[in-house]
């Protein structure tokens, strides 16, 4: 069976710079604009324009610089915003123009303060508007999994008639669920006229931890597009992480049946320079690109992963661009992993030494949080040889040269 292509729409430097501590400088979004082309997106959002003159011209600098990715330059639905889109990327090899307005009642009523059919109207305008400057246009219904399903279908087709290329329907506020959302996607597919020679795009805040869950549900309905950011970064708990999409569907490639441009040998080399743009990076136990991804330090899992990676490691960490896994010794260690270390150091313990190492490495481990190579040398140099003195057993033979 053949597979669709999934675009790659990537938001960090939008989206992903709004989140408090993510500012960038105009070069250091250049900077990282050329890593997210090299990385193979589809999409690149350089920016909102209308939001400031630095932002406009770092939209300007990437659409001089980049050129194999779209740049998209987000609009909201009016004309200035627009107008000034279209300015930011009119030197782009390939140009769109992101024009979103909200459609959840709690959104008209309590912040545009419009009614429905003003915002149809908005729609229509603005789509059309935008439709005039560039071939390429996208819609977003803004907090669309809080939208009434009957009216969302009715915005998405007005946006479609006016000339939408890719509609998009964002679950803003990070409220849905996996089965909600694909539900969602599924509906404006069926009851949208045009809908089906369009492309549907997803865009997961993580709220509630379940946007890349929602993003890969949507793609099993046939979402086409997945807007993302790297490292998850984004407003409030952020948007659905780039490296964990990519890589679910290169890992699962079994259940979905897409194929994508993403390098992933490639992820955590951006990952790395994004952390070192920002003011944080991702945590440790951040899936892929975490410092704690591929470590290891139970010692069942430590003895499983020397046998055989794949007991524990469902993908290895050259497909993703990490040097190698990380053994970490610590109290939950055990045996297998504290010998291999100490063969990496130049010592080879028999069983009866191992045990008594192992004795002296847990204990000490108790009592301090990490341990390192010094500590394993101290340890073999001090408690082995006190040891020797007192049962008599030679270290000769298990000491390596």
């Amino acid at each position: 069976m053949a597979q669709d292509h999934l675009y790659f729409f990537d938001t960090t430097l939008r989206d992903g710079e709004q989140s408090p501590g993510c500012s960038m400088t105009r070069p250091e979004k250049l900077v990282l604009a050329h890593a997210i082309e090299e990385l193979g997106v589809d999409i690149l959002e350089a920016g909102f324009a209308i939001s400031s003159d630095g932002d406009f011209q770092s939209i300007q600098d990437i659409a001089d610089e980049i050129r194999r990715p779209v740049i998209a330059s987000l609009a909201r639905a009016r004309r200035e915003d627009i107008e000034r889109a279209a300015a930011s990327i009119e030197r782009a090899a390939r140009q769109r123009i992101h024009v979103f307005l909200a459609s959840s009642d709690i959104h008209l009523q309590y912040k545009l303060k419009i009614t429905r059919e003003q915002a149809l109207d908005q729609t229509a305008k603005s789509v059309a508007l935008a439709k005039s400057y560039v071939d390429d246009v996208e819609f977003s219904p803004e907090d669309a999994t809080r939208t009434d399903y009957d009216f969302l279908c009715k915005i998405v087709e007005v946006a479609i008639q006016a000339g939408a290329t890719t509609i998009n329907l964002p679950d803003t506020t990070g409220y849905s669920t996996p089965d909600e959302y694909a539900a969602m996607f599924r509906a404006v597919r069926e009851r949208v006229p045009g809908a089906k020679d369009i492309v549907l795009s997803t865009h997961g805040h993580d709220d509630l931890g379940l946007a890349v869950a929602n993003t890969l549900a949507a793609i099993e309905a046939g979402a086409r597009q997945v807007e993302c950011a790297l490292n998850g970064i984004g407003e409030r708990a952020g948007n659905a992480a780039l490296e964990e999409v990519a890589v679910a569907l290169r890992v699962r490639a079994d259940h979905y049946n897409v194929e994508h441009k993403l390098i992933n040998e490639k992820l955590y080399a951006v990952s790395q320079l994004l952390t070192n743009t920002i003011s944080f990076g991702p945590s440790p136990n951040k899936a892929i690109v975490g410092a704690n991804a591929f470590a290891h330090e139970a010692g069942i899992h430590q003895h499983g992963m020397l046998s055989n990676p794949l007991t524990y490691e469902i993908m290895t960490p050259a497909s993703v661009g990490v040097p190698q896994n990380r053994m970490v010794l610590g109290k939950h260690s055990g045996r297998h992993a504290l010998r291999s270390r100490l063969v990496e150091l130049g010592y080879h313990l028999g069983a009866a030494d191992l045990d008594i190492a192992y004795r002296a490495f847990t204990d000490l481990a108790d009592r301090k949080k990490a341990l390192y190579d010094q500590d394993l040398i101290n340890l073999v140099a001090h408690h082995l040889r006190h040891h020797e003195l007192i049962e008599e057993e030679p270290l000769a033979e298990s000491r390596g040269a």
